[in-house]
């Protein structure tokens, strides 16, 4: 009994083995294919040309701040690819049996938005790590912000944090104020929902999650966060 055991663990441990391996190199030649098709030199520079682009001087920092704390608050820290939030991601995917995470960084949203659709799939996450090696290779943090805020969907048809900014406030992003950079900066996670336009009362609740976010990134004090919140004007 005790051999037939072992047989089957072998057999289970052989099939994973093969399934991961044929997982990656798949995903490895999406990557290739995809960055054939066009660099992420020519990507980037491309986003950079355009009129509206915004750079990090041109954003509060407190924008910048509440962005990093609520997508990834190890930014700074890891190169593309956060190893706990993957580890994490896969502990929550096995117990629901979807892919209901991702543990994606910045840098690779970046990289599934740029070349890769958005259906979920283990390939196009390997896709999705090769390139954001890439992409932390070739660029600064502040380099790779700056793509993320100016190429995040806004909702209510805003594109980047320029035309969100003139959009939804009639001014430019350097004239946020607290209350109106933190409310952006968590409206990307689901625009269709959280735009301001749509229902300010939703934004504001994700508004709430982004500032204690920030509070346990140690970027802002409670006392600040609920200084901000006491602006909120919840309909």
């Amino acid at each position: 009994m005790k051999k037939k055991i072992k047989i089957i663990l072998l057999v289970i441990l052989v099939v994973i083995i093969g399934v991961v391996g044929y997982t990656w190199i798949k995903g490895y030649d999406m990557y290739k294919e995809a960055i054939a098709e066009e660099s992420i030199q020519d990507k980037f520079s491309e986003i950079q040309s355009e009129e509206n682009f915004t750079t990090i001087d041109e954003v509060p920092d407190i924008f910048i701040q509440a962005v990093v704390a609520v997508e990834d608050k190890r930014f700074y820290e890891h190169n593309g690819v956060d190893l706990l939030s993957i580890g994490r991601a896969i502990v929550t995917n096995i117990r629901t049996l979807d892919l209901t995470e991702g543990g994606s960084t910045i840098t690779q949203q970046i990289a599934k938005n740029l070349y890769f659709t958005q259906a979920k799939h283990f390939s196009r996450k390997v896709a999705e790590i090769y390139v954001a090696l890439d992409i932390e290779d070739l660029y600064s943090k502040d380099e790779i912000l700056e793509i993320y805020i100016n190429t995040n969907f806004y909702g209510s048809g805003y594109y980047g944090i320029y035309d969100a900014s003139v959009g939804y406030y009639d001014k430019k992003p350097s004239e946020l104020t607290d209350y109106e950079a933190t409310l952006l900066a968590g409206v990307p996670n689901a625009p269709s929902v959280y735009s301001p336009k749509v229902n300010l009362s939703l934004a504001e609740q994700r508004q709430s999650v982004v500032l204690e976010k920030m509070v346990e990134s140690g970027y802002i004090s409670q006392e600040k966060a609920e200084e901000i919140e006491a602006e909120q004007i919840t309909k």
